[in-house]
């Protein structure tokens, strides 16, 4: 068949099943039916592609060029929306809030977040054990020797800075750059700014109310618009999973996740017990993780097909506000802080993970008490700044590895299943953060149970 016929039956194919998606909506279907169906849709298509004319066809790449309009172009508006929407709702949190709560707020998020990394970095390690993964016969290809290559410069990069200055560069001196989203803790830098911007407000309302009182206006206006511009976008969310979906499972490299296939079993079975984990924590605090599981499948099989926290952020806070019942405050730090903070699946598992697998190579017993403490520990801090897209679980690695003294080089044996078990770790990371909004509205007494239960 004519490549060019191909790919028109192909686009033509895919703008069937968004017509039919469509048509659901109209017939007010649900929203997370919608979706999941819109995942399965991809899967579906997308290994019917790779089966039909192969992964690296120019069918397929072409088709896929035309699927990223609709799949990339979703993502691009998300992420367009991400940091003044993270603006926006940490100014008017903090301006909601009293002071004393904010400090205990901000406290408990923060703790629930490394507490559980911890967590997920001594089950990552443990399953690996159980699995006895290895490093030691892996062999890199071309490809495998070029992305090593790579890593060991952005180590390199990463190793120039001292931990004090990473830690000072949170603190924007132009507070405008890290809003363009440029910067590898840009977000961390937004939340910063708009705190200080909520807490000076807070200071002027005791001197000078009226203008204290003129600016929270503007800034519940801002906010209002912007939750709508979310609203408007997330209607796109069906259509974008199946293109990201399609992409996907169609460019796969099945040979490549065939030879580490131990590696990504290994890694979906930590990524379970973690999530399992998630609804422990739900439970010992009397939140009924069974309506968790209902109420959070749009964020988390979004996070799953897209691989972007950040990209998922509008998504988290929407279903934590308005079918978790979880306080504005609450929910806009908790999701915020969760992109770059704390994430179980990328900064817990996957790094702990290779840490064990890389050590017996270098003479060290992964499973001996202290080297588990501070590997533990080590996870723990390297998780602050991981960036929230795609690739930031490597990043976070290389930082484990290093701090650790093992080699880096097995991450570049991976890079070609990334993007596979990079759905879990997502996923894993997203329900980290809504489960710290839950737990920590709830210690504090401010959870709405009657919507939560709703």
């Amino acid at each position: 068949m004519n490549v060019s016929l191909a790919v028109i039956i192909n686009v033509i194919i895919m703008l069937a099943l968004i017509y039919g998606l469509m048509v659901l909506r109209r017939k007010r279907h649900s929203f997370t039916t919608r979706v999941l169906l819109g995942m399965g849709l991809g899967i579906i298509f997308g290994a019917i592609l790779q089966l039909i004319f192969g992964a690296a066809s120019p069918v397929v790449e072409q088709s896929n060029a035309w699927f990223s309009v609709i799949g990339v172009g979703y993502i691009r508006l998300l992420r367009m929306i991400v940091i003044p929407l993270i603006f926006v709702s940490i100014v008017s949190s903090i301006i909601d809030q009293k002071s004393k709560d904010l400090g205990r707020m901000a406290t408990q998020i923060i703790a629930i977040l490394l507490i559980t990394t911890a967590m997920s970095a001594l089950i990552g390690a443990s399953t690996a054990n159980i699995f006895k993964l290895s490093a030691e016969g892996l062999q890199a290809g071309v490809s495998e020797q070029e992305a090593m290559e790579s890593l060991e410069t952005r180590l390199e990069d990463f190793q120039s800075k001292p931990i004090q200055e990473q830690l000072v560069e949170i603190i924007p001196i132009n507070p405008f750059y890290p809003m363009t989203g440029q910067g590898s803790s840009a977000t961390l830098s937004v939340v910063v700014f708009a705190a200080f911007i909520g807490i000076a407000t807070i200071g002027v309302r005791k001197k000078k109310p009226d203008s204290a009182e003129n600016f929270n206006k503007f800034i519940k206006s801002i906010h209002d618009i912007v939750m709508r511009m979310v609203t408007i976008i997330l209607r796109l969310t069906p259509y974008g999973v199946l293109a990201l979906m399609t992409r996907m499972v169609s460019t796969s490299n099945i040979n490549e996740i065939v030879r580490l296939i131990n590696f990504v079993i290994a890694s979906y079975v930590a990524l379970v017990i973690v999530f399992i984990v998630h609804l422990i924590i739900l439970l010992l605090f009397g939140i009924n993780p069974r309506i968790y599981l209902k109420k959070t499948a749009t964020p988390l099989m979004f996070a799953f097909s897209s691989r972007s926290s950040a990209g998922t952020l509008p998504i988290n806070i929407e279903t934590q506000i308005n079918k978790l019942g979880v306080p504005e405050g609450f929910a806009n730090l908790s999701a915020s802080l969760g992109t770059s903070i704390g994430q179980n699946g990328c900064a817990g598992v996957y790094p702990a993970m290779l840490a064990v697998m890389i050590a017996p190579t270098a003479g060290v017993n992964p499973m001996t008490p202290a080297f588990l403490v501070k590997l533990i520990i080590v996870a723990s801090l390297a998780s602050f700044g991981i960036a929230g897209v795609g690739g930031g679980a490597t990043f976070a690695a290389l930082t484990v590895l290093s701090v650790m003294g093992l080699p880096i080089e097995l991450a570049g044996l991976l890079i070609a299943i990334e993007p596979l078990i990079d759905m879990g770790r997502t996923l894993v990371n997203v329900s980290d953060s809504m489960v710290a909004g839950l737990v920590s509205s709830r210690v504090m007494g401010q959870l709405d149970m009657n919507r939560y239960n709703s």
